[in-house]
């Protein structure tokens, strides 16, 4: 019998239940720390660029190819992808939970190397990203000039060039998405210039490609040589440019007849600035840049967070002047509050279970003794945290909660059967618990096992909730199984050590035996009163049915009248504001959006800090120039207690200082109650169209009626989307016929609108330790309305610069925009 081993041994059963607190206690210092378990699926995002196409290009020629091959990827539930206007496609793919994210990344990456091939050279030379990422953001970062001393290039750069990398190499970041302004050497032209030059925009890039170029340069006098080579020599070039006057400089033609040049200067005006201008940031009234922060998968969000803030603060002491940042958005004080509150439970507890074994066996020695087997059986549950992939959360903690109730019951069962012994057998306090532990160390394990029987269970509930409660029930499972064991080694071991004879009725009492006398008399009585009452309910058997059938189906009644969910809405402290302005609306108008809505909400007293984009639905995580997101960080709930003054109320106060904004539409939105699932709370559905018909005009006007149904249900709140198949769009078709009768090839009609309207990527600059790329568009003054097209010109076969309006037609058409 294990108990009798211990009982002869009760120094090995004190080491044993030593070492299990203390591997518990290094266990508990490396596991990671998180509002709720991770039950968001893995995720791979897959990114790419094809600047200046249109929505359904990029999905044509980018998105299709990509998910064609990554379909099938072992471990993916689904994927979905956005195919943007601004030429942007990003692909998000979605695995089971529990998959490993290492491999599964590597998996897509594979794939995406067996799509390259079929894409747009212009999209394979910007490169593809693939990347792991946690769903949720941890912290966004706002770096901004107080006195608006800098602009947001400046900004930018010093961010992407200072303060990324360090931000990288905090130990528990897994990803950095930078929002911050990048230098580009922008070659703007001039349309009219080039015609009068006879000069196309190909012919420009082609100079560029040309005269910028990184090369090596050999050495002199290196092996193989004679004896008599004394010196050896690395030959530098220049042929790389960095600065706008090098550029300016680039020679775009020459005539040999007349010894003339045409520079660059001569027919584009070149300037260093950014690289895209389709986000615009702003924090606290003020251009800003941004960086958004993925926590790495496993790491301990406070521990990350604490280092992350030592690293700004260090860097923020090498800032430039009128330099600073704020946090518009952050999820680790929400997971320190639930940590805390979870903590004082665990210990109110704690307390509340010390006094209530007290007032029952009314001596201390019987009391420390099932006490110390709460310690050891909650510590030691920490050694199997890790193996098994558990973080510290509030539902873990919960866990501990209710098994702190459980845990001594074991150890006050083996208490009351020696104590038993040693007052009424006489025995001494070793002969008393062996005899006790030969009685009772087969209901105590009954006991164990009946309770991992009621627990277990839950963590096979199919589905994202059993994984959610999965590590509540395994935690209260564990350390039952503990406590079972430490009923039957230290608590016996102790017994023998610890537990004395009672005193005698007759003994004098002190005061506090005389209190656990009156308390024993009283709750005598009670006890009395309750078996009368049981005997007098047991001769009333069909009343007692009858009520208990009424009680049932009273309660089957409410709980199906009560509403039911998932999680609650909480407030986390931090709330999301998206706006969309109507389709085709320009940068301009997003951006002006956006400052009004910022400087309005931070008039509201519960905010923070208030950051945004302008160019970015946060929701989509897709780029369009008529919306926008706005993050807000409130102050903390100390500073917010009473009433008016929740996450609720701030919603509604947001939502009636914006009532009269007619030129958006705007969404208040609360976090998702728990992280990674969705950008919002509620849920969020995917509409598929299954046929093959390609008619997007058809399917909006599904998912529109669809919308409408669902916002017709009582249980229903909100149902939005931001799909919209009707953006305004300028439809261009060329003539063939009168293009190839002016020897012009409809392969340089298009690609000269594509350099002119679009922005081509050409090749890099060095700037800083870094390389930044040469972009050539048209000026803006050209691109501003349709007109400027007629001041396009494209050459034909006999070298004369024909009209581009001449050959092409246009006319307005709606098109999805995303």
């Amino acid at each position: 019998m294990i108990a009798d081993t211990f009982i002869k041994r009760p120094v090995t059963a004190i080491v044993v239940s030593v070492v299990i607190v203390l591997v518990g206690i290094i266990s508990l210092i490396n596991l990671p720390i998180a509002q709720y378990p991770n039950i968001s699926p893995p995720t791979v995002s897959i990114s790419g660029n094809f600047i200046g196409a249109d929505a359904q290009t990029v999905e044509q020629t980018t998105t299709n190819p990509i998910e064609t091959q990554v379909n099938g990827t072992p471990g993916m539930t689904y994927m979905s992808s956005n195919s943007t206007s601004s030429g942007q496609s990003s692909i998000t793919v979605n695995f089971e939970v529990g998959t490993d994210i290492n491999i599964a990344t590597l998996d897509v990456q594979n794939r995406v190397s067996v799509a390259e091939p079929t894409l747009p050279d212009a999209v394979k030379r910007l490169g593809l990203t693939v990347r792991k990422r946690n769903p949720s953001i941890m912290v966004a970062l706002a770096f901004y000039s107080p006195k608006g001393t800098h602009d947001a290039l400046f900004i930018g750069n010093f961010v992407n060039l200072y303060v990324k990398d360090a931000v990288t190499r905090v130990k528990g970041v897994g990803d950095v998405f930078s929002r911050a302004d990048d230098f580009g050497m922008r070659v703007w032209f001039n349309p009219e210039k080039l015609a009068a030059l006879g000069i196309t925009p190909a012919e420009v890039n082609a100079a560029l490609q040309e005269q910028n170029l990184q090369i090596a340069g050999g050495t002199v006098g290196g092996n193989p040589q004679p004896g008599t080579q004394t010196f050896e020599y690395t030959v530098l070039t220049n042929s790389r440019l960095n600065t706008r006057e090098q550029f300016e400089n680039i020679i775009v033609r020459t005539r040999p007849a007349d010894g003339s040049i045409v520079y660059l200067k001569d027919v584009a005006r070149v300037e260093l600035g950014r690289f895209d201008y389709g986000i615009n940031s702003f924090a606290m009234d003020r251009p800003a840049a941004f960086l958004l922060i993925y926590q790495a998968p496993g790491a301990n969000a406070l521990d990350t967070y604490e280092r992350l803030m030592t690293t700004l603060n260090d860097l923020r002491k090498t800032f430039p002047k009128d330099i600073d940042f704020s946090i518009p958005l952050e999820t680790v004080s929400v997971v320190k509050a639930s940590i805390n509150e979870v903590m004082h439970t665990l210990i109110e507890a704690l307390i509340l279970v010390v006094f209530v074994v007290f007032l029952f066996l009314q001596n201390w020695r019987a009391t420390l003794i099932p006490v110390l087997a709460i310690p050891v059986s909650l510590i030691g549950t920490f050694i199997l945290f890790g193996p098994l992939g558990f973080t510290i959360n509030t539902l873990t903690l919960f866990a501990f909660v209710l098994a702190i109730g459980i845990v001594v019951d074991d150890a006050i069962v083996v208490v009351e059967a020696v104590q038993h012994n040693i007052d009424h057998e006489k025995m001494s306090p070793k002969e008393a618990t062996q005899k006790a532990m030969k009685e009772i160390s087969g209901p105590v394990i009954a006991i164990a096992l009946i309770l991992v029987a009621v627990f277990v269970p839950v963590g096979f509930i199919p589905g994202i909730v059993g994984r959610l409660y999965q590590q509540f029930a395994i935690t209260i499972a564990v350390s039952v199984l503990i406590s079972a064991f430490v009923a039957l080694s230290l608590t016996p071991a102790l017994c023998t050590l610890m537990l004395r004879p009672s005193k005698g009725e007759n003994e004098k009492k002190n005061i506090l035996e005389k209190f656990f006398s009156a308390f024993n008399h009283w709750f005598g009585r009670v006890t009395n009163g309750y078996v009368k009452g049981v005997g007098a309910w047991i001769r009333k058997t069909p009343y007692v049915i009858g009520m208990l059938v009424v009680l049932f189906v009273g309660l089957f009644l409410l709980f199906e009248n009560k509403p039911s969910g998932f999680i609650p809405t909480e407030d986390e402290g931090r709330l999301l504001v998206t706006y969309e302005m109507p389709e085709a609306a320009s940068t301009t108008r997003s951006v002006a959006m956006l400052q009004d809505l910022i400087q309005r909400i931070r008039n509201i007293p519960e905010t923070r800090v208030v950051g945004g984009l302008a160019g970015l639905n946060i929701i989509s995580f897709s780029n369009k120039s008529n919306a926008g997101t706005i993050f807000i960080n409130l102050k903390g709930w100390d500073e917010r207690k009473g009433a008016g003054h929740h996450a609720q109320d701030v919603m509604n106060k947001i939502r009636a200082a914006t009532a009269d904004i007619k030129e958006a539409r705007i969404l208040v939105i609360a976090p998702p109650a728990i992280p990674g699932l969705g950008a919002t709370s509620g849920f969020t559905f995917e509409l598929q169209q299954t046929t093959s018909t390609d008619n997007i005009q058809q399917f909006e006007k599904v998912a529109n009626e669809f919308l409408a149904k669902l916002n017709q249900r009582p249980e229903i709140g909100m149902a939005y989307t931001f799909f919209n198949s009707r953006t305004p769009s300028y439809q261009v078709t060329v003539n063939r016929d009168q293009a190839k009768k002016l020897g012009v090839s409809v392969a340089e009609v298009y690609t000269t609108l594509s350099n002119f309207l679009g922005s081509s990527y050409v090749n890099d600059f060095n700037l800083y330790g870094r390389n930044f790329r040469v972009m050539t568009q048209a000026d803006s003054s050209y691109r501003s309305s349709l007109q400027g097209i007629e001041k396009f010109y494209v050459r034909n076969s006999q070298g004369n610069m024909i009209p581009l309006g001449s050959l092409i037609s246009t006319k307005v058409v709606e098109a999805p925009a995303v």
